[in-house]
């Protein structure tokens, strides 16, 4: 049986969250980062295990903020970059990189002081995507096509 042949990503990669109508967010791909992490503001526990918060979609030209309400999947300890560890809250959701759909967890913090709002972990390129860091992203937005789906195990 042939192998799965991967997608090739840059070092960034746009991506749609299209379950919380968010088409196109430009994220960092870093396969050091064991998860996923979003920037986003105003997080707010609500009863019955959810969460409420704002994804800031775009920047420029104007501000546009997404509110978002959604499960909690866990809330964790975790260890920034610089050393520092946090409490954080993950939830899932669908992505999709370059046509490719599938569920992924994230964490949701503040991202504002970072160049990209999004990070790419390894658990969401697995399986489906190679990193090749002497890309950059594809230029042009993401269109609203068919997806190829993938196992959400």
């Amino acid at each position: 049986m042939a192998a799965k042949q991967k997608t090739i990503i840059g070092r960034s990669a746009r991506v749609a969250l299209p379950d919380w109508g968010i088409d196109d967010l430009l994220a960092k791909t870093d396969t050091g980062a064991h998860t996923s992490s979003l920037h986003v503001e105003g997080l707010q526990k609500l009863p019955d295990g959810q969460v409420e918060f704002y994804v800031i979609a775009k920047q420029k030209p104007e501000l546009e903020r997404v509110k978002v309400q959604t499960h909690v999947v866990k809330w964790a300890k975790v260890r920034s970059s610089s050393g520092h560890y946090s409490i954080r809250c993950f939830v899932k959701t669908t992505a999709v990189i370059r046509g490719i759909e599938k569920e992924i967890e994230i964490s949701l913090n503040s991202r504002a002081k970072m160049n990209f709002r999004m990070l790419i972990g390894r658990e969401a390129l697995a399986k489906d995507f190679l990193v090749d860091v002497t890309k950059i992203h594809r230029k042009e937005k993401l269109k609203k096509k068919a997806c190829i789906r993938t196992n959400k195990s």
